[in-house]
């Protein structure tokens, strides 16, 4: 299992909410290094961070940014992006992007650091969904969050023999600038971190960090009205 502590690790949207407290969280268990990477690195703000600039949908960009970062042993992929794009109403270019930011990004980020992670004798990918990547609500956020949960499901059976754990993080809403807009309630993005980092210590293939989440899970045996009240009508 993975230790944070003396790690070395990176976290892609390491700017703000749920990506600052990653940040925050493995340097209070001892890590190493941290890079944070942002589109514009001046937003990383931790003092002993290494900010790094990283697009991730841009190939040349990630191999920059893997060839920088070569002592990497830990790989968070934390950025994402909700435009509130719908299927059947917005342009088709608002949720193709969605998809490039949710799963495209995170897959090239794992395919430039699956060597480095190997090579520093292997190491964990942390990949982090939602609970919509089980619950659809008609935006192009839920489908490219459930796609990023096959693609985890997938990279986890690749990446076994090679030494590296893949842990996937679902959670509800979280107190950020992503859900400003939203009347719920939210948890913390210091708790979701610790949640996050307890389940690479603990080498826990999903980690289910709020009541809501561990709700869904559990109704995904059973049948599809007991999640969609529309349907039970």
């Amino acid at each position: 299992m993975t230790t944070i502590k003396n790690s070395v690790v990176l976290v892609t949207g390491g700017s703000r909410g749920i990506g600052k407290a990653l940040v925050e969280e493995a340097y209070a268990r001892g890590a190493g290094k941290v890079y944070a990477t942002a589109r514009d690195p001046r937003t990383v703000t931790h003092p002993d961070a290494v900010p790094l600039a990283l697009e991730v949908t841009d190939p040349d960009s990630v191999a920059a940014v893997a060839e920088r970062a070569q002592d990497v042993t830990v790989l968070i992929n934390n950025a994402g992006v909700s435009t509130g794009a719908r299927f059947l109403t917005s342009p088709i270019e608002d949720i193709r992007r969605e998809f490039e930011i949710n799963y495209y990004g995170p897959l090239l980020l794992t395919r430039a650091f699956a060597p480095v992670l190997e090579r520093n004798g292997g190491g964990h990918v942390l990949n982090v969904h939602s609970v919509l990547s089980w619950l659809a609500n008609g935006s192009a956020y839920s489908s490219s969050k459930a796609a990023m949960w096959s693609q985890t499901n997938s990279l986890r059976l690749e990446l076994v023999p090679r030494g590296i754990q893949v842990t996937g993080l679902h959670m509800g809403y979280v107190d950020t600038d992503m859900t400003s807009g939203v009347d719920s309630p939210k948890s913390s993005p210091r708790d979701i971190a610790l949640a996050a980092l307890d389940g690479i210590e603990s080498g826990a293939d999903e980690v289910l960090a709020d009541d809501l989440t561990r709700w869904v899970k559990g109704a995904l045996s059973g049948d599809l009205a007991s999640m969609y009240q529309q349907l039970a009508q």
